[in-house]
């Protein structure tokens, strides 16, 4: 009777893993995952760091190759959602702003002047509005794992300080192409130019184009945007969460055990994606707006008055745009804030 003890718990294991094999042998052999920055930047780092996590902690079988600069696209970064929902994509790690185009409630976050600081952003991204978010997105057939983050979008410029909103009159920025951005810039008087980030630092050298904006940490100090600009405001005035996502089917593929491998991954990378963005500032380190003072620009640090200023003259655009991405989730968000003063 001993000896038949080993003989049986080897066919009872055996049991209990081929299931498991068989599932696993279906895994693909590389899984795209889709950036629309580069490699070196906070957001691709960070996509590259959950790649790597996922790789290690299933022993290699799920692979995930990172394909960045939306080279998945063809360059068109507003086609990602739908590329990803189709399967063309089996992960992102994608700007709200780029699939708000689509996702129309992703406006939320680019309504102007509406998130005072980070709190106000974590309260909406890890409570009941993102929750209801992931759930517009799930029904559409992508699942968020984790949220992370571009950063606040500050505005430098050639010309002048910006320190109210009549120093924007007139002003040529550069911006992205989504509608509330150009509907902001003009609210504000001035004059919104589209164009990719290679074109607008040739209009910036030539003085074709005045200015633009972009998070800090996660662009302005990378591309060190004092070579073009000697004056930068940091009025927060709209925020870029990153949203960490795979397919539906493509998850499903996936055993209960690697899935959970998957999300707590994304959790981790996307936490330490969002601390790299944030870092130098949040006081008392404010260490980033240092660095671009350091290489001689004038930067304005806005206070809550004089950014409500800012807010009344977009009023219209607010007021626009929330027909737009639902007046119930709005109202929701505007209580989540307030609720983390």
């Amino acid at each position: 009777m001993l000896k038949r003890i080993p003989v049986i718990l080897t066919v009872a294991i055996l049991a209990l893993l081929l299931p498991t094999l068989g599932f696993t042998d279906s895994y693909k052999k590389e899984y795209k995952m889709s950036v629309v920055v580069g490699p070196k930047l906070p957001w691709g780092e960070g996509a590259t760091h959950f790649a790597d996590l996922v790789r290690e902690r299933t022993d290699g079988r799920i692979n995930i190759k990172v394909y960045t600069s939306s080279s998945l696209m063809a360059g068109k970064q507003t086609n990602e959602f739908l590329l990803h929902r189709q399967g063309v994509a089996d992960f992102c790690f994608a700007s709200t702003i780029n699939w708000s185009t689509t996702i129309k409630p992703l406006n939320l976050f680019n309504l102007p002047f509406f998130f005072p600081d980070y709190a106000a952003l974590d309260a909406i991204t890890q409570g009941e509005v993102g929750a209801e978010l992931e759930g517009m997105l799930h029904k559409k057939g992508v699942s968020v794992l984790a949220w992370g983050e571009n950063g606040f979008r500050e505005i430098t410029n050639s010309k002048h300080a910006i320190t109210k909103p009549e120093d924007m009159e007139g002003m040529k920025i550069r911006v992205v192409g989504t509608p509330i951005f150009i509907d902001t810039m003009k609210a504000l008087g001035a004059n919104p130019v589209n164009m990719n980030w290679g074109d607008a630092q040739v209009a910036f050298q030539q003085g074709v184009v005045d200015g633009q904006e972009n998070p800090v940490v996660a662009i302005e100090i990378p591309v060190k945007i004092w070579q073009f600009h000697q004056y930068a405001t940091i009025w927060r005035y709209v925020i870029d969460p990153l949203m960490l996502t795979v397919n539906n089917k493509v998850m499903a593929s996936f055993t209960p055990e690697d899935q959970e491998t998957i999300r707590q991954a994304a959790i981790e990378a996307a936490e330490k994606q969002r601390g790299i963005v944030r870092k130098g500032l949040i006081a008392p380190d404010l260490s980033a707006l240092e660095t671009l003072r350091s290489n001689g620009m004038e930067v304005t640090e806005l206070d809550a008055a004089t950014r409500n200023q800012f807010r009344a003259k977009t009023a219209a655009v607010y007021e626009k745009w929330t027909e737009v991405i639902g007046e119930d989730l709005v109202v929701k968000a505007e209580a989540a804030i307030k609720a983390a003063e």
